[in-house]
């Protein structure tokens, strides 16, 4: 599981671009987005390089990871 700070996230339509995102490299995946802490929790077989980059390409810097 990867936990993401996620920045410029407002609303629901910024929730449905990331988790579309993601779940674009794995279908699978599991997306939790917490709008007031601008946190994105991610359960993917998808490397952490490769969320990050997906999550950058949809228009979100990714400030920090783990």
């Amino acid at each position: 599981m990867y936990e993401l700070q996620v920045e410029n996230m407002s609303c629901g339509h910024c929730i449905a671009k990331v988790s579309d995102a993601v779940r674009a490299l794995d279908m699978t995946a599991g997306v939790e987005i917490n709008l007031a802490d601008k946190k994105v929790m991610v359960d993917s077989s998808a490397s952490l390089d490769e969320v990050k980059a997906a999550i950058v390409q949809a228009g979100y810097p990714v400030t920090a990871a783990a």
